[in-house]
């Protein structure tokens, strides 16, 4: 059973308690995703399916999300903002998670870019306080300063982030089961964007993490101009979790650890640029701007960063 149909059978579970104890028929929306898609799911098919339930994946984005006949049928959206939408020429939540970030940042602020991540199924709400969930996301998302043309460039931010994000699951002690990627292209592009999504073995290596993100790209990307990254982990176990198999080399591991934890004490103790690779020097590389952010970017965590 995967974790989808393990998520149904907790939620009928969850409807037969409700219903038992108080004689009331819930709907549930859920999401192995993020918070986000199991609201989306919750106001926009739940309701209508026989069993009151539904669950939306980054699968379901464009036959879903941007199918949704309303700009207000939207989570975030109300009569004004859908106003102000229109004006600009959005009508449908299609259009927004295809339009130009940086227009909708000029116009909303920080909402805007926010606006546009939710139309492309991103989101990185905090939900674990009070109540912290064994397993939850860990993510950032950030819309590049200019095109990214060259794919060794697209490359380079796509590890930088893979890195940071590891960062910060390693500090909440715990390994990852799943790897997803959300690239979006430049307003010049008419390409759809990039969603895609792996299970792996559990893990919180750095150089593991990063070489999955960047399978996931060079499966999907051929060319083009992009504008929007975003790097997600999830399905977590507790870091004291391991497989191991027969053929691993056990004192490689080990000392890459070591490595690890060294490199990650020294950046808590001097900060995230004490330790850079030599990419990081280079024109594409966002480390260094993005480590100079005064509270963190609108549109994703830099914890690791700090």
């Amino acid at each position: 059973m995967d974790r989808k149909a393990k998520l149904d059978v907790v939620s009928a579970k969850l409807q037969h308690d409700i219903w038992k104890k108080t004689g009331i028929y819930s709907t549930i929306g859920m999401s192995n995703a993020n918070p986000l898609l199991a609201k989306l799911a919750l106001d926009n098919e739940a309701k209508r399916t026989p069993t009151m339930r539904a669950n939306w994946s980054y699968e379901d984005v464009e036959t879903k999300v941007w199918s949704i006949p309303h700009l207000t049928d939207f989570w975030g959206i109300g009569s004004r903002t859908e106003k102000r939408l229109h004006k600009l020429g959005i009508t449908s939540i299609k259009e927004l998670a295809n339009s130009n970030p940086d227009r909708l940042k000029k116009e909303f602020g920080k909402v805007g870019l926010q606006l546009w991540f939710h139309a492309n199924g991103v989101d990185e709400s905090n939900v674990h306080q009070p109540y912290k969930p064994k397993s939850h996301g860990l993510g950032n998302s950030q819309v590049l300063p200019r095109d990214y043309v060259k794919q060794r460039d697209i490359e380079i931010v796509l590890s930088e982030m893979a890195e940071q994000v590891a960062i910060r699951m390693r500090r909440e002690h715990q390994k990852a089961t799943i790897v997803s990627i959300f690239v979006t292209y430049s307003k010049t592009e008419m390409k759809q964007p990039i969603n895609a999504q792996m299970k792996i073995e559990p893990t919180n290596h750095t150089r593991l993490l990063t070489d999955t993100v960047l399978t996931l790209f060079r499966k999907k990307y051929t060319s083009g101009a992009v504008r929007g990254i975003a790097v997600n982990y999830s399905g977590f176990v507790d870091e004291s979790y391991a497989l191991i198999s027969l053929f691993d080399d056990i004192e490689a591991t080990e000392k890459e650890e070591k490595l690890q934890q060294t490199i990650d004490h020294i950046r808590d103790q001097f900060g995230f640029l004490a330790v850079q690779k030599g990419t990081a020097l280079l024109d594409s590389s966002r480390n260094i701007a993005r480590s100079k952010l005064i509270g963190g970017h609108s549109a994703g965590g830099l914890e690791g960063l700090q």
